[in-house]
């Protein structure tokens, strides 16, 4: 009889092992992928909630390092070398920390991606870049923390991590008119129509030498027999 109850137990311990229970995470994982001029911007993160309880100076304290999320560490790619407070960052993988204050918060870069919520061991070796985010107090509360890449312009956008009733926001540059003054250059060696057009607009839109614009523009028309009159108007008109 005994014989009987242990193998029964080992075949119970045998199916809960295999067995997997899907449900709802608590904090569930979120991914952004945003295009910034030509430069892309990969968030990876979890989302917990508020649920009623009191998040900045009480469930994560001021002046301490936060995962900036919740679960593994809260990820940013960047394909591109970016700029933050003038200061750059080499194109990769980060795991982001912060320590969030009152009025403003520190915003670190961790070249280590690989931790489950903060290092054991914090190395400032890692730290790749260090800035400071601007603080705001929203007019409303947010229920699920969130990371979002806004104000998107050509040449940069803000990340702001946003939870409760408290935005903290960090701009951030990207390389684009440099890539693009190096493609301009390397196709206009043997452009084609869409190559002077494409070329024509961007110095237009970006307040260039419009002359040069101008005749990027006549080329196209005349290389592809069509007629881009709304743009040739515009740029004969500026310049």
């Amino acid at each position: 009889m005994k014989k009987v109850f242990l193998f029964m137990c080992a075949g119970l311990l045998s199916l809960g092992a295999s067995a997997q229970i899907d449900a709802p995470q608590p904090s569930p994982s979120a991914k952004v992928e945003q295009k910034v001029g030509l430069t892309d911007v990969t968030l990876e993160y979890s989302r917990p909630a508020v649920r009623d309880r009191e998040i900045f100076g009480g469930l994560v304290p001021f002046g301490e390092v936060w995962r900036t999320g919740a679960n593994a560490n809260t990820k940013i790619t960047f394909s591109d070398d970016v700029e933050i407070e003038g200061k750059k960052l080499a194109k990769g993988t980060y795991a982001i920390y912060t320590v969030p204050n009152k009025d403003s918060w520190e915003v670190m870069f961790y070249s280590d991606a690989n931790n489950w919520g903060n290092p054991q061991e914090w190395d400032d070796a890692k730290v790749a870049l260090k800035a400071t985010a601007k603080v705001e107090t929203m007019p409303f509360s947010m229920e699920s923390f969130g990371i979002f890449v806004n104000e998107i312009k050509n040449d940069g956008a803000v990340l702001d991590f946003v939870w409760s009733n408290t935005a903290a926001s960090l701009p951030f540059t990207v390389p684009t008119d440099t890539k693009t003054m190096a493609s301009i250059e390397r196709v206009m060696n043997g452009p084609g129509a869409n190559d002077y057009y494409a070329a024509a607009s961007y110095y237009h839109e970006s307040g260039k030498d419009l002359k040069k614009a101008h005749e990027w523009i006549k080329k196209s028309n005349c290389n592809a027999g069509r007629c881009f009159l709304d743009v040739e108007k515009k740029i004969s008109y500026r310049s």
